[in-house]
């Protein structure tokens, strides 16, 4: 009894220190990361002479680091790998944010509507949300695109309006445990309108839980995103987007599989940094996360 009684503090002082370290190092690790991947994409395409479309047959399929003049090698056409992976993380990056904001829009409207007012509200958004998690997304865009041709434009409002079940659900459950305290039922007993009452009053408890959700769907976005661009059902040849330099370096894979590897070492180290930068937000203690879950 005294070396359990003796043991268990020792362990928690050596232990609880390592994990605070743990936790505080992630996030400067991610952030570190996506802040370098966001400089190289926004300025590689700014250098003078930098065109991701020109080609040079005379130079084509070169290896890293064996010309100065194009630093991360070429493709199969001649054109600089390295121009190409920045814009294309441009491209990437762009329909990520904008099938996120999206998702983020439509969710957290939905599900303050049905928290706050519930009723028949509530159980037609439940109904509409299953019935959308019950389609499978690739299946679907494949069925569009071979209606209406495949496009980036088709991929964002496709991914846009089957994504935000997540946060419709965190919406609602903190609407609902806020639905009845005083600060919510005073203003409408004084004749406050609801649109006032969830703007004013709902609106910012929301609003952490969902950011927090839509910080670590970024990455799982960016997956999907190049997923898609990967099966050509995304945006089209010739502009460049990770997903779709991957493909294209399919066919040199056993030759020069930089081509391949480097737009797929791209898309790691942002889906990485970005779910390093969560654990900042998703940290035990978090006051937003911790209400998202009791509700």
């Amino acid at each position: 009894m005294t070396e359990q009684l003796i043991d268990i503090p020792v362990e928690t002082v050596v232990v609880r220190p390592r994990r605070r370290v743990r936790k505080s190092v992630l996030p400067i690790i991610g952030g570190t990361l996506l802040l370098c991947m966001l400089l190289f994409v926004i300025i590689v395409p700014l250098l003078p002479g930098v065109d991701p479309l020109a080609q040079d047959l005379s130079h084509a399929n070169l290896p890293p680091f064996t010309d100065s003049a194009h630093l991360l090698g070429t493709d199969s056409l001649g054109r600089d790998t390295l121009s190409r992976i920045a814009q294309g993380g441009r491209t990437t990056i762009a329909i990520t944010l904008a099938i996120v904001v999206i998702n983020v829009i439509i969710g957290a409207t939905i599900g303050l509507l049905a928290g706050f007012f519930g009723g028949w509200i509530d159980r037609l958004i439940g109904l509409v949300s299953d019935a959308i998690l019950s389609l499978p997304v690739v299946l679907l865009l494949i069925a569009i695109s071979a209606i209406v041709g495949p496009s980036a434009t088709l991929m964002v409002v496709v991914l846009g309006c089957t994504f935000w079940m997540g946060y419709a659900r965190v919406a609602r459950a903190v609407t609902l445990s806020l639905r009845g305290r005083d600060f919510i039922v005073a203003p409408q007993i004084l004749g406050a309108s609801a649109s006032w009452t969830i703007r004013r009053h709902v609106l910012p408890h929301v609003v952490p839980p969902v950011l927090i959700l839509a910080v670590t769907d970024v990455g799982v976005v960016m997956l999907l995103q190049a997923g898609l661009d990967f099966l050509g059902l995304g945006v089209q040849p010739p502009a460049p987007t990770w997903g779709g330099l991957i493909l294209q370096g399919q066919p040199v894979l056993s030759t020069n599989p930089w081509q391949s590897i480097l737009p797929g070492l791209s898309i790691f180290i942002l889906v990485a940094g970005t779910q390093l930068l969560s654990q900042r937000f998703t940290a035990e203690g978090s006051i937003p996360l911790r209400r998202a879950r009791t509700a």
